[in-house]
């Protein structure tokens, strides 16, 4: 996942361990939105990729954000009124698509959206399990659940069935992308629809995304809560 315009370079005749401390620190560059967006990363970079998701490594990082985020929802006081909410984006936050990447390279191949909308329509990503126990916990804390989705409205019945299946229930709402949205960068739909959410009186506490774009913008939260994802960058 190289940003446009950039490339990753090492010294000539290093690989190895050395193509892991350069892959690792891409990661951190990418997951602090120095890089800005990329849209695939150099292949130097697909056993490490792999290696972070087929492994513990990735299950570990989610925790440490999943602990962070209780951390601080157990510091909000709730009004009990309703209105306190905590928003979940659902791809790579609430559900785990990374059966899919790791047939399709974890996100080195070109993204192909008709080969996902079929994978979608199965209904079998599973759910990341550190986010199914934040999203119980914070259920317990008194918090309201909005699940904001760039997923379209046509997909609207299976993706309630895939997240029941696995888990979830509950949610105050479930957002997703209508016809007047299609075509809109992320942010702006997603700063948008924070925005209607606080039209309305509710207080949005904390927002939980794999993407910068489910975190920056406008009516942002209280606190936001970024999800590891080196695959793909979403504006």
């Amino acid at each position: 996942m190289v940003p446009r315009g950039r490339t990753l370079s090492r010294p000539a005749g290093v690989g190895g361990a050395a193509d892991d401390y350069l892959c690792d620190s891409w990661r951190l560059s990418v997951e602090t939105n120095n890089a800005g967006p990329f849209r695939s990363f150099p292949t130097t970079c697909i056993p490490y990729v792999k290696k972070y998701f087929s492994g513990d490594w990735y299950f570990s990082d989610s925790e440490v954000v999943a602990g962070d985020s209780l951390y601080f929802a157990a510091s909000v006081p709730i009004e009990g009124d309703g209105k306190d909410i905590w928003i979940f984006d659902v791809d790579e936050t609430l559900l785990s698509n990374i059966p899919y990447y790791a047939a399709h390279g974890y996100g080195s191949e070109t993204f192909n959206e008709t080969s996902f909308d079929e994978w979608v329509e199965l209904g079998k990503a599973p759910a990341l399990p550190a986010s199914l126990k934040l999203y119980g916990q914070l259920l317990e804390l008194g918090f309201q659940m909005i699940l904001l989705t760039g997923r379209g409205e046509s997909q609207r019945n299976v993706t309630e069935k895939n997240l029941l299946s696995v888990g979830y229930s509950s949610w105050e709402r479930l957002i997703l992308r209508q016809s007047d949205d299609h075509g809109k960068k992320a942010v702006v739909y997603k700063s948008e629809r924070r925005a209607a959410l606080e039209a309305e009186g509710f207080r949005i506490h904390g927002n939980s995304g794999d993407q910068w774009s489910d975190l920056l913008g406008w009516a942002t939260s209280t606190r936001s809560f970024k999800l590891p994802n080196p695959m793909y960058y979403i504006p």
